[in-house]
């Protein structure tokens, strides 16, 4: 007897292996080959091998896919999400080369980005955080201010009509309190993990791969590592000049219409960088990721 495919959702990644859950039941999957384009939050058709596996045969398409890469390869972050929110603290410092490229990487793929300041019990550096996020609000990114561990309560009042009905996905550096808030959004997330764990073989209990906690059926929340590094080598020039928000009301405007927003004589975006309407920190970022495009070898 021929065994029917299965739709499924993917709700944990690590490695090549897949978590997903089909009619409430969980399924350890895996690819054919050694294709691992699969993504965190996809749709797939699955045929089942044996009790509680199956084999990954198809993607449904997808309406977002968020993702990094380096020079030699992309890493698939999580697909099918209406927004991101990046975590950021008081303590430790947190990395504005991080935010910026998490934020490029946002717009390129049309999802809704968010800044979390979480820690703000932590005094001593408050103002400091504050005043670097308020960059970001200039930029029109919303920045919500929060405290998971002194003011959990709070927290929660604020976070949750934010990821209602939506699928959200957290990311940040180590240290900056991701888990407390998961936690606080998802009662019970310590276990599921713990189970994840165990099922993808794994190991340890800290966030090593990603995963989708579903609060209810049009609610979901995926956790992401701690990463260090935000690679966008697989953005072109053409998709990078459009990923910085503050750039587009120059676009078209420049003296060429093939200007590359670098040195050319004439350029809109050069022009208002000069006038202080566009950050020269950013521009220098523009600059880094067009370089990075240019030396993609995959």
């Amino acid at each position: 007897m021929t065994k029917e495919l299965l739709t499924a959702q993917i709700i944990a990644a690590h490695g090549r292996h897949y978590l997903a859950t089909s009619e409430g039941k969980m399924l350890h999957c895996v690819t054919r080959g050694k294709k691992s384009d699969v993504a965190v939050g996809d749709t797939v058709h699955v045929l089942p091998t044996a009790k509680g596996q199956a084999v990954i045969e198809s993607i449904n398409e997808r309406h977002s896919l968020l993702y990094r890469s380096d020079q030699y390869k992309s890493k698939l972050l999580a697909a099918n999400i209406d927004q991101l929110f990046i975590v950021v603290a008081t303590e430790p410092s947190f990395s504005d080369d991080l935010v910026s490229r998490a934020l490029v990487a946002a717009e390129a793929a049309k999802i809704e980005a968010h800044l979390v300041l979480n820690k703000t019990d932590v005094t001593g550096q408050l103002e400091k955080a504050r005043l670097r996020t308020a960059f970001y609000a200039s930029l029109g990114y919303p920045v919500h201010q929060v405290s998971a561990t002194a003011k959990p309560d709070e927290t929660f009042s604020l976070l949750m009509p934010l990821v209602k009905n939506r699928t959200s996905i957290l990311i940040g550096q180590s240290g900056m309190g991701k888990s407390s808030l998961i936690n606080l959004l998802v009662p019970g997330a310590d276990i599921a993990t713990r189970e994840i764990s165990t099922v993808l073989n794994s190991g340890k209990h800290t966030t090593t791969f990603t995963r989708l906690y579903r609060i209810d059926e049009n609610t979901a929340v995926i956790d992401s590592p701690g990463f260090q590094e935000f690679g966008l080598y697989h953005l072109t020039e053409g998709m990078l000049e459009r990923a910085f928000r503050e750039f587009r009301p120059y676009l078209g405007h420049c003296r060429f219409y093939n200007c590359r927003h670098l040195t050319e004589p004439g350029c809109a975006i050069l022009e208002a960088v000069k006038t202080g309407h566009i950050s020269g920190t950013r521009h220098q970022l523009y600059r880094q990721l067009v370089h990075e495009s240019e030396q993609k070898i995959y």
